[in-house]
């Protein structure tokens, strides 16, 4: 594909390019929900907000409220990505100016280097589950450790991670091919273990499965005021749903702007948020109450479900669910949005599957440190407080200001109409004394931009340079 007219090196290569194939019709659109919902992390979430809902019918209230916000915000951002064909870094130069946009590129980018992480931790940990039936195996996860962890979950952490790496060998093409079979899969494989729950309690239970003190006694650290099933908690409930998807908002439109048309999008979009988020969590409280029917606790891990079947089969078919699962919001969260980051930052030198290399291997560095473990709501809810603010601004700047009318060639050039900040540009600092904040931290992006710039060129230099030697060697 030619690049825009006059576009800098500095802002352009091929991955950031306006997508040229539009391919990504409703089904694909949809399954980059069912990929990135249907997660061991995902569910945890989910039976966590179960337990402050106090039965399914609360529970599927609070969801689908939630869901329908959900719905709402990914649309606004999905339907910038199909308008403009550009990914979330190149998108957010309109609002933070062309180098400006590397800072909240840069978040999201983090953001999602710790996900990968929690999400590999915790494929690995069903894998481990698994795999210490055997005497032997539960023997050396005992006795060995190294890095913080078990030997066995560092060596079945390390495993799923490289495999992970096999996905983007092709791009975002491998990465469509992918969802579009590991959606339903795990669909199917998630019925089958909620159905044989279901049996072997005896039925669903759609009022209180689970006694209210047991309720009451899980969720009196979670912070949330009132009682399970209370108007308090169900608010909660619905507001930590939406803050869950944070990330997503975000970057979307990487995945939305390979679509044909708006209507893909919002065909897609119904079936992947609205209804497919109110199913799969309807799977996950029922699974919770039966799982507590069976074995007369309250178990929200998957792994803690799946370590408790007397079936070897099931046993596997849990594993390989949590796998699969984490396979596809790793790539559909955690890949394609920091390889598009990273690559936004150093274009000449970082393409897409270098920046999604980087990511995994953040991810990697931070597995002996673990900062993803505690509380699931704390995380989501610290992930909302970052991404919240960016996204608001991109919203308001694309549909009140501009009026969803962007230069897309200008978003390459240096010396074009977004050189500069335009948020800042339109918020009064004599009004507005956050502003003045905002420009100092955007004033020492431009000069760091000096300096990445003339990194970049001194690289170019270096490697031509060794190149001459190698080639007419002294």
């Amino acid at each position: 594909m030619a690049p825009p007219p006059n576009a800098s090196a500095a802002l352009y290569n091929e991955d950031l390019a306006p997508a040229e194939h539009r391919n990504w019709g409703a089904f694909s659109i949809f399954n980059v929900w069912t990929s990135d919902v249907h997660s061991l992390w995902g569910y945890y979430l989910a039976a966590s907000l179960f337990l402050l809902c106090g039965n399914i019918v609360n529970f599927i209230i609070a969801i689908g409220i939630g869901s329908i916000v959900i719905f709402v915000l990914m649309n606004l951002v999905g339907y910038a990505g199909v308008r403009t064909g550009v990914p979330y870094p190149v998108l957010a130069r309109a609002s933070f100016g062309v180098f400006g946009a590397n800072l909240p590129a840069l978040v999201r980018a983090i953001v999602a280097c710790f996900w990968y992480g929690a999400q590999t931790a915790a494929a690995s940990g069903a894998i481990v589950a698994l795999l210490t039936r055997w005497p032997a195996l539960l023997q050396f996860q005992q006795t060995s450790h190294m890095l913080g962890h078990s030997t066995l979950e560092v060596i079945c952490f390390v495993i799923v991670w490289a495999l992970q790496l096999l996905i983007i060998q092709h791009g975002m093409e491998t990465v469509r091919r992918f969802q579009d079979w590991a959606g339903p899969a795990v669909w199917v494989m998630m019925l089958v273990l909620a159905i044989v729950l279901t049996v072997m309690a005896g039925g669903i239970s759609f009022g209180g499965g689970i006694p209210h003190d047991v309720l009451l006694a899980k969720t009196r650290d979670a912070g949330v005021p009132g009682t399970p099933g209370s108007f308090a908690s169900l608010a909660a409930v619905a507001a930590t749903w939406v803050t869950y998807f944070a990330a997503l908002y975000l970057n979307f439109c990487d995945f939305s702007r390979y679509a044909p048309n708006v209507a893909a999008v919002r065909k897609g979009n119904i079936w992947g948020l609205p209804v497919n988020l109110i199913l799969f969590t309807l799977v996950a409280g029922v699974t919770t109450t039966a799982a507590y029917t069976v074995y007369g606790q309250v178990l929200i891990h998957p792994d803690e479900i799946s370590a408790r079947f007397s079936s070897w089969f099931l046993a596997l078919v849990a594993a390989v669910t949590f796998a699969v699962a984490t396979l596809g919001i790793n790539v559909v969260a955690n890949f394609v949005s920091p390889a598009f980051d990273f690559s936004n930052v150093f274009p000449q030198l970082i393409d897409f599957k270098k920046g999604g290399y980087i990511a995994a291997l953040i991810a990697l560095v931070l597995y002996p440190f673990a900062p993803w473990q505690g509380s699931a709501a704390s995380f989501v809810g610290l992930i909302g407080a970052t991404m919240g603010p960016i996204f608001g601004i991109m919203m308001v700047d694309y549909y009140l200001i501009r009026r969803g009318a962007i230069d897309v060639a200008a978003l390459y050039q240096e010396h074009r109409l977004h050189h500069r900040c335009p948020v800042l540009e339109r918020a009064p600092q004599h009004r507005r004394p956050a502003a003045v904040v905002v420009e100092r931290v955007w004033l020492v992006l431009r000069r760091g931009d000096r300096w990445r710039r003339l990194l970049c060129r001194r690289s170019g230099d270096a490697a031509a340079g060794t190149a001459a030697r190698l080639k007419h060697p002294p």
